[in-house]
Parts: C-alpha cells; structure tokens; sequence
C-alpha cells in the first residue's frame, strides 16, 4: 500500500523539477531584477551602478519576451500550414524589445561619455570623492 501511495505523489525534487520547466525562467528574471537593484543601491561606483542598470534592463527584456510566448506558438510567417491568426504567436513585443535593446545600448553609450567626462572633471567615479569634490 504504501508503494502506490509513494509512486502517485511526487517527490519533492519532482515538484522543483515541475517548477523550474515551468516557471523557472520567472525566477530567473526575478533574481536578475533584484541583483540590479541591489547593485544600483548598494554600489559607490558609477561604473557599477550603470552595470547593475543594465543587469535591470535585461530582466525587464527577458521578462517581456517569455511573458509573450505561447504553448505550441508558430512564428507568424504565411507557410501554407495553417491560417489560424490564434496558432501565432504575437511579434509585437518581440519587436519592442528589440527597440528596448537599441534603445539600451544608445543609453549605455551615453552613460559611458558622460562617465568619461566626469572622470576627466572628477579624477575619479566613486561616489564619494566626486560629492566631496563638488563641494570645494
């Protein structure tokens, strides 16, 4: 008795397995989101907090290209298959992320001027010597 009972309920390893084929990648944007944040607040260095902000824009990115899939989605391309519009996936957040990905290395650039040229005013990127130097 105790067989049938121990085979018809999953493990607990089963049920991470589940979760993780699942829902895994949820996690995954979670955990990206939260090291970002982190290092935005935490980090006394410009250079680290831009890194940290790009770290936010991928799991915002990453969060919005699984948030578009569907289960057994085709790519909408006319093959002669089928002509169902509901078998096809949706291509207009993957073409915004696109744009968001332009979009964030235009603002990276930037953010790495401008690092440069505090860097030449400041002599450094820290935090703290910059504050320090601005008040003179």
């Amino acid at each position: 008795m105790e067989l049938l009972t121990s085979a018809a309920t999953p493990s607990m390893l089963d049920m991470i397995n589940n979760f993780l084929a699942t829902k895994g990648i949820y996690s995954l944007v979670l955990i990206l989101m939260f090291l970002g944040m982190f290092g935005m607040i935490i980090a006394n260095n410009y250079m680290k907090k831009m890194m940290a902000m790009n770290v936010m824009q991928v799991a915002v990115i990453l969060f919005f290209l699984c948030f578009a899939q569907k289960e057994g989605g085709m790519i909408p391309i006319l093959n002669g298959i089928t002509t169902d519009p509901n078998l096809y996936i949706n291509p207009l957040p993957h073409a915004l992320m696109l744009t968001a990905i332009v979009v964030s290395l235009g603002t990276t650039g930037v953010a790495i001027a401008l690092l440069m040229r505090i860097k030449e005013t400041y002599g450094s990127v820290e935090e703290d010597d910059i504050l320090r130097r601005a008040d003179r």
